[in-house]
């Protein structure tokens, strides 16, 4: 039997796409980017190591399965819409001054936490739709 969905669950997911996000590449330079970066200078991949290969892989795992979820949930033409509201967001936050554009720095955290909060609702998705309108996915449905 499938949990219930709650605002907790839909907050835990967005939290968990920001999380890959955010450790993926962040201008901090604190992020597997940068740890990537920093050990293969000159594009020597022997310096690498086991573990930046083993963080690399598990988070490419967590990508495909965020991503695939999103797809298959929202579907390219809403996946079209999120990123066209997100956007839209983005300008309206630029044009009343809340995020500035003096440096690249606060419009790539705003870039960073709104692709997060795509990809959270994304995975998402299909248990809003069914609070919303009462339809399930396939995926859903239970056979005794």
């Amino acid at each position: 039997m499938a949990q219930k969905f709650t605002f907790a669950g839909l907050v835990g997911r967005i939290l968990v796409a920001l999380v890959l996000v955010f450790l993926t590449y962040n201008p901090s330079g604190y992020s597997y980017y940068h740890w990537l970066k920093e050990t293969t200078v000159d594009r020597n991949f022997d310096d690498m190591g086991p573990w930046i290969a083993m963080a690399g892989i598990v988070l490419l795992i967590v990508w495909a399965i965020f991503l695939r979820a999103t797809l298959r949930s929202l579907g390219i033409v809403g996946l079209v819409l999120a990123m066209a509201f997100c956007g839209i967001l983005l300008w309206l936050t630029i044009s009343i001054g809340i995020v500035p554009t003096d440096t690249v720095k606060p419009l790539t955290y705003a870039v960073l936490v709104l692709s997060g909060g795509i990809l959270g609702v994304g995975v998402s998705w299909s248990h809003i739709r069914r609070r919303l309108t009462g339809q399930l996915d396939v995926d859903d449905v239970e056979v005794e």
